[in-house]
C-alpha cells in the first residue's frame, strides 16, 4: 500500500486539488489569491452570496484571469444559495434561471469545471401536527421545472466538461432526492459531499451519497462537532480519513471550506502533515 501511494505521488506529483473558499475577512479578490498560493492551494472557490462575487462581478473575465495567472490557481463558483429555479413565481424563477446561465457562461470564459448549488427545499406551511413542503404538495410542478431548467443547462454548457454540482445541507427530503435524481440524468449535473453538513445532520444523506458515488465531484472539507460546523480539521470528532479516501477514489475537488484565514492555515497543516499533498 505504501508503495502504491508513493508510486501515486511521483506519478501525479498530488493525490487530488484542494481549494479554499472566499473568506469573509478579506474584502479584495487578490487577497484570498495570496493566501491561496502561500497555502499550497490549487483553487479558489468564489462565493456569489458575497458582492464581491455577484454575476455583475463573474463577468469581468479579463480580471480575473489575470488574478488567476498571476497567482497560479483557478476557479469553482459557489452559486448563490437563495437560488430557487423552482419558485412558483415565473418572474422569480426566471431571474434566478437566468443568474445561473449567465454564470454558466462566464465560467465557461474562465475555464470554470465546477459549479457549486444548494438544492432549495422552498416554502412549508406549517400545520398543529407537521409541515407541509410545498414542492413535495405541487410535486408535479417542481419536478417539471427541474426538467426544464436541466435541458436549458445542458444547451448552455454544451459539449464543455463544465458540471452543476448539487451539495447537501441540512438533509435532502424525498422530494428533492427525486429532483436530484431527475437532474442526474444529465452528464452536466454531479454531487458535492459536504461532510460537516452531513455530519451536523446525522448523516441522514450519507446512503444516498454513497448509492450515487460515481457522480461525486466535489467534496466541502471541514471538521464538526454535533451541529457546529466548519471547524479546524482535526478539531472535531468527523472520520476526516475516510472522507477524504472516499475523495481520492473518486477523483473529486476538496474544497477546506473553514471560514477564517487562521483556521484554513491550520487545515492545510493538517492536510500536509498527512501527505495529502
Amino acid at each position: 500500500m505504501y508503495l502504491e501511494f508513493l508510486l501515486r505521488l511521483i506519478i501525479q506529483d498530488k493525490i487530488m486539488d484542494f481549494g479554499m473558499p472566499t473568506l469573509i475577512e478579506y474584502e479584495t479578490l487578490a487577497e484570498n489569491a495570496r493566501l491561496c498560493k502561500a497555502a499550497g492551494l490549487d483553487f479558489i472557490e468564489l462565493n456569489m452570496n458575497l458582492p464581491q462575487y455577484t454575476l455583475e462581478h463573474l463577468k469581468e473575465t479579463q480580471f480575473l484571469k489575470r488574478i488567476s495567472e498571476e497567482y497560479g490557481h483557478y476557479y469553482t463558483i459557489h452559486l448563490e444559495e437563495n437560488l430557487n429555479v423552482c419558485e412558483f413565481n415565473q418572474a422569480v424563477a426566471k431571474a434566478y434561471e437566468a443568474t445561473v446561465y449567465e454564470t454558466i457562461e462566464a465560467a465557461l470564459a474562465l475555464k470554470v469545471p465546477l459549479l457549486n448549488m444548494h438544492m432549495h427545499s422552498g416554502i412549508y406551511i406549517t400545520l398543529p401536527d407537521k409541515k407541509v413542503y410545498l414542492y413535495e404538495k405541487y410535486k408535479d410542478i417542481y419536478l417539471k421545472k427541474l426538467e426544464v431548467f436541466r435541458d436549458n443547462c445542458q444547451k448552455v454548457i454544451g459539449n464543455s466538461n463544465l458540471v452543476i454540482s448539487l451539495e447537501n445541507t441540512d438533509g435532502f427530503r424525498s422530494f428533492q432526492k427525486e429532483g436530484i435524481e431527475l437532474l442526474l440524468d444529465s452528464k452536466v449535473f454531479a454531487l458535492t459531499w459536504d461532510i460537516g453538513h452531513s455530519h451536523a445532520a446525522k448523516d441522514v444523506d450519507e446512503q444516498f451519497l454513497i448509492d450515487h458515488k460515481r457522480r461525486l465531484k466535489h467534496f466541502h472539507i471541514h471538521d464538526g462537532a454535533g451541529k457546529q460546523n466548519h471547524m479546524t480539521l482535526g478539531q472535531g470528532e468527523i472520520d476526516l480519513a475516510e472522507r477524504l479516501s472516499l475523495a481520492e477514489k473518486t477523483g473529486s475537488r476538496c474544497v477546506l471550506e473553514t471560514k477564517t484565514a487562521e483556521s484554513l492555515r491550520a487545515s492545510v497543516d493538517w492536510i500536509k502533515a498527512r501527505s495529502y499533498r
